[in-house]
Order: C-alpha cells, then structure tokens, then sequence
C-alpha cells in the first residue's frame, strides 16, 4: 500500500476528502445494484443492468472530458492567479448543446432503443435521459471545484450523491416498489440533490472575474477527449452491452455479467478518489515547470495501480463466483477464470487511465485517442470470435484495455519539446521506468 500513500501524500490538500466522498459513492452503487438484484426480477434487473451500463459509459464519456478540461484550464488559471468566470459561462453553455443533441435523440428514437434495451419499456429511457441530464451539470462544477482546488467540496458531492443513493434504495425495497423504473430515477435523483447541496461553492469560487477564453482553448481538444472517453468507457462496458445485443435472450449472464464486474472493478472506484486530484496536480505541475514532480506523481500513480489491482483483485478471482451470488442474488453463471479476465481488463484499464492523464497534460489528445481505438479495435474482434459468448466478452474486457495501455506507454516513450503547459522533458515512460 506504500504507492498508494505516498501519491496520496504528493497531491492536493482534500484529496483525502474526495477518497472519502469516492468510498460512499463506490460503496452506494454496489448496495444499489444489490438491492435491485434482490427486489426484482431477472427481466426487470436487466433492465436496470442495462441502464445503469449506458449511464456509466455513454455518459461518462460524454461529461467526464467536460469536468477534465476545465479541471486543466482552471487549474492553470488558478497558478497564474486568472479568474474563471469566462471559463464557466462558456463550458455552460457547451453542456447544454452537448446535452440538448443528447435527449434529442433519445426523444425521437425513444421507441427503438426501448425495444432493443430495454423490452420495449420507454419510461427506462425517459430514466436514462434523467440521469444524462443531471450527470452533465455533476460533472461540470466538479471540473470547476477540482481545478480551483475545493476538493472538499468536491467529496460532499460524491458523498451526498452516495449516501442518497443509498437510502432511496432501500426506500424503494421497503416501500414494495418491484420496479424497475423506481430503482432507475434513483441515477437521477441523488445526483441532482448532491448538485443543488455543492453548486453554491462552486459559483462563488467561479465567479470571479478574469480574462476571455477563446472557443479553441476550451473545445480544441474536447473532441477527441470525447471520443477517447467514450471509447474508453466503452471499453469497460462493452461485456454487458454486447451480451445484450448479440444474445439478447441470456438475461441471466446479462444479470450476472453486470454484478461481476462492479465487483472487478472495485480498483475504479477506489482510484476515482485519485484523479481528479491527479490531473490537478499534473496540471499545475506542468504548468509551473515542476518537471520532476510531474514525473514523480506519474510514477507513484502507476505503482498504485498495481497495487490496487493485485490487492483488490485476487479475492475477487477467488470468491467472485460465490460473492456475486450473495451480494446481487445473480445467477451462477460465471467461473474463476471468467473473473481473472476481468480483473486483468480492470489493471489495463486502470493504467491506460493514468497514462490518459500525461497524455492530456502534454496536449498529446490524438495520440490518447488513437491508443483507446487500437484497444477498441482488439476487443471487438476478440468479442466477435468464435466460441461461447461468456468467454469471448470476459477475454476481450482483458485483451483492449492492455492494448490501449501499450500504446499510451509507446507514445509516451517520444521527446516532448518543453513548454508552459506540456509537461517535462524527456518522457514520462522514462519515469516509469526508472522507478
């Protein structure tokens, strides 16, 4: 646990408030997706399986780029002591547009996707363009909080949002509410009350003035961190979704799938503690020309990885079989070896996010971009192959990721020209290496 600590140590003050935060919400979405599993019916829990997947793909990788280009330019316009207020009044409006495309076109294909997600249910996608809503504006004032450096404020709103999470589950069990749409709003609801509890911080920190942003500056690299984000969530989401798509009938692995990899992918959550405090910190690093210290937080997150990976993931391999049965009432459909590929995908994923982070800090977008297609590119095939489906999704959740982290650590591996913004000299592959 020595690299977990000692990156802790090296980052912001509030990290440790945003672990905290991190843990509730960690810990609310396995009691959320467990008390469904317990209250509903194998048709009814894929539907919220499936749900919850888009959510925590398809949203992630839409808003999650918004929060980690404002977390890099506010925290740059914090070192030089700039004022954010033209930052925000811009990425307001980009969020909105990004957001008016979006439940646009769940409104017009509202009938189709439910047919094909969700056995022709349509309130679960009026659920699902919900939890869009409220993820967007989540995500944009944690960008503002984690690049002024309020990483207190940051935490209440993952802990709030968890510990509502929480309670309105079991309220729902409680209440006799054996549906699947009462167990969805909740991705609506407890986020937006979180917001409301933390957006007053976030406004007043933002508000003061400071010089124009051009367009450029704020979306030059917003797409492709969009697209690498949406393949990247994708990616640690592509098992459950494509059971769903190629063998629509196995609700049963759709089930158990889901509650296999909340389970392998603990690590996430737990790192998710870390990064935004981690761009941050590389952010003002590279900004002040803090060469060392850049490679030095680069260094210390890989190790954590690794040992958030082995520490968490060979229970998981051992007991995964028996505790998703326990803790989610899913269907024993799964092996010991099926865990092993998820963890393994977890570790790859894990350590193409940090390496994600040095590729956005250095303004390497495409070559970000470009990894997250090659490991996208490799999952499909594997999942296309030929064999049982539960094997091919399990195998290809290991395969991608650690063919997009390969690619990060070769484009890592070329000089960088020093810049006010683009990081250290020499490279960041070397940092690991030297380590």
């Amino acid at each position: 646990m020595k690299p977990i600590t000692r990156l802790a140590a090296a980052l912001p003050p509030g990290t440790q408030m945003v672990a905290g935060g991190t843990v509730v919400l960690g810990a609310a979405s396995y009691l959320h997706l467990a008390v469904a599993g317990h209250s509903l019916t194998t048709q009814a829990m894929a539907g919220v399986s499936v749900l919850w997947t888009i959510v925590m793909s398809v949203g992630i990788g839409l808003f999650f780029p918004i929060e980690q280009e404002l977390t890099r330019i506010v925290a740059a316009r914090t070192v030089r002591g700039e004022g954010s207020a033209p930052v925000l009044r811009r990425a307001l409006l980009l969020t909105g547009g990004i957001l008016a495309v979006v439940v646009g076109l769940l409104a017009v294909f509202a009938g189709p996707l439910a047919r094909l997600l969700f056995h022709g249910d349509r309130q679960l996608v009026a659920a699902l363009a919900g939890a869009f809503v409220t993820m967007a504006f989540c995500y944009l004032s944690r960008g503002l909080l984690a690049g002024l450096g309020l990483f207190t404020a940051y935490g209440t709103q993952l802990a709030v949002d968890g510990v509502l999470r929480i309670v309105l589950a079991f309220g729902c069990s409680l209440a006799g509410l054996h549906s699947a749409l009462a167990f969805s709003l909740i991705l609506t609801l407890a986020p937006l009350v979180s917001l409301a509890a933390t957006l007053p911080a976030a406004l007043r920190a933002a508000g003061r003035p400071g010089p124009p942003i051009a367009w450029p500056e704020l979306v030059g690299g917003l797409g492709l961190l969009i697209c690498s984000t949406l393949l990247a969530q994708w990616m640690v989401s592509a098992a459950v979704l494509s059971i769903q798509l190629l063998e629509p009938s196995q609700v049963d692995l759709v089930a158990a799938l889901l509650s296999a990899l909340v389970l392998a992918r603990v690590p996430i959550f737990v790192f998710g503690a870390l990064q935004a405090s981690l761009l941050s910190g590389l952010a003002g690093a590279a900004a002040e020309g803090r060469h060392e210290a850049f490679r030095r937080m680069l260094r210390k997150a890989c190790l954590a990885v690794a040992a958030l990976s082995a520490l968490i993931g060979l229970p998981a391999v051992v007991l995964g079989p028996w505790l998703i049965h326990l803790l989610f009432a899913a269907p024993r459909v799964l092996t010991r070896l099926d865990f092993l590929w998820l963890v393994l995908g977890t570790f790859g994923y894990l350590l193409g996010m940090v390496l994600g982070q040095a590729l956005i800090v250095r303004h390497r977008h495409r070559a970000q971009l470009l990894s997250w297609v090659l490991g996208s590119a490799v999952l499909a095939a594997v999942t296309l192959a030929p064999g049982p489906i539960a094997t091919r999704v399990c195998l290809a959740f290991a395969a991608g990721p650690a063919a997009t982290a390969l690619a990060m650590l070769w484009a890592l591996r070329r000089p960088v020209t020093p810049g006010p913004a683009a990081g250290a000299p020499g490279t960041a592959a070397e940092a690991i290496r030297t380590s």
